[in-house]
């Protein structure tokens, strides 16, 4: 998060804050009691300023009249916004936009490209797949955003203060340890997700937290997020929680944060493509198809060892494929009509 409101400061931020919340707004209600101020003529719009004047905002930067450089200091100063780039309420309310933003765009094109391009339609003929079921997978999952991005908020504002082990030159932990943090990140969050997963099948909750999710039993790419969200929240906390036990590049740490929503998405396609050389290493598709259709297995997020090494692991078998049930409807009418 750090990377993308550095850049979101840059080129967008700064200007919008400088514009909305602009320092002389405030340093023109401190000058108005003094006439003799240099500052006492500079104004802003009288209605805006009045609203401006109540929010609240970190110490002015000191101004004072010159020539020269001074002046250009002077106009530099007040150009900028009253709120900086480190003061926490810019950062809670920017990092809250950018989320909300960010988390639409890749759940609707990551999933929309996986719908048309990966996606069985024809398991929307499966006797188990809702009516209107994708349109209450993109609803289900747009009334959780808002939460899940407010519970997400305290890990991204200690993320950008600096409170992580993210670090930016390769040197400072080397080429090894870059390489091996990649598989460290998948298996650390792999486990840690297994067994939050595996907990929220708990009796207990399961009913209060994750039983929406199951609500679909023969997932699209859109239920990746139709989560309760305090659900969705969960299964996420090892992604945040990583950077803060482990060092990791900060910009590896974005692409694999990114990749890792992929995959969440992509396994929900119902594929159940089996007998590969991966298929009993890495929990794919299929396999998430039986934990959805079944709901006691396969709980990993990328691969099959925590399953297995708990108990819970179901080998994804053509005789298991859902598709055969809808098959088997087509197959019915033609074979009636023979008889």
């Amino acid at each position: 998060m750090d990377v993308i409101l550095g850049v979101a400061d840059e080129f967008l931020l700064d200007k919008f804050y400088a514009k909305v919340l602009p320092v002389t707004a405030f340093i023109n209600h401190h000058a108005s009691n003094t006439s003799s101020s240099p500052l006492a003529t500079l104004s802003a719009t009288p209605s805006w300023s009045s609203i401006v004047q109540t929010i609240p905002h970190p110490p002015l930067p000191s101004v004072a009249s010159g020539s020269g450089s001074d002046a250009v200091n002077l106009s530099a100063k007040l150009a900028l916004s009253a709120w900086p780039r480190d003061y926490l309420p810019r950062q809670i309310a920017s990092i809250t936009v950018i989320t909300m933003i960010g988390i639409h765009l890749l759940y609707f094109i990551f999933a929309t490209l996986s719908y048309y391009f990966i996606f069985n339609h024809e398991m929307m003929k499966h006797p188990r797949f809702l009516k209107n079921q994708v349109r209450l997978e993109i609803k289900s999952s747009l009334t959780a955003f808002p939460l899940i991005t407010f519970l997400t908020l305290p890990w991204f504002i200690a993320e950008v203060r600096g409170w992580s082990k993210l670090y930016d030159g390769v040197g400072e932990y080397g080429w090894t340890y870059l390489i091996l943090s990649v598989p460290f990140y998948l298996l650390f969050t792999d486990y840690c997700i297994y067994w939050i997963h595996r907990w929220l099948h708990h009796p207990v909750l399961y009913k209060r937290l994750h039983k929406p999710h199951h609500k679909w039993l023969v997932p699209t790419p859109f239920a990746s997020h139709a989560f309760h969200p305090v659900d969705g929240y969960l299964q996420s906390v090892p992604y945040h929680l990583f950077i803060f036990i482990f060092p990791q590049q900060r910009y590896l740490y974005l692409v694999l944060f990114v990749l890792v929503n992929f995959w969440s998405i992509f396994i929900h396609d119902s594929d159940m493509i089996s007998g590969h050389a991966l298929a009993d290493v890495i929990n794919g598709p299929s396999h998430h198809t039986l934990h959805h259709l079944y709901f006691n297995c396969n709980y990993g997020q990328y691969f099959t060892w925590a399953d297995r090494v708990g108990g819970s692991y179901k080998a994804p078998r053509p005789e298991l494929d859902p598709l055969l049930e809808v098959q088997a409807l087509e197959a019915k009418p033609a074979t009636l009509k023979q008889e």
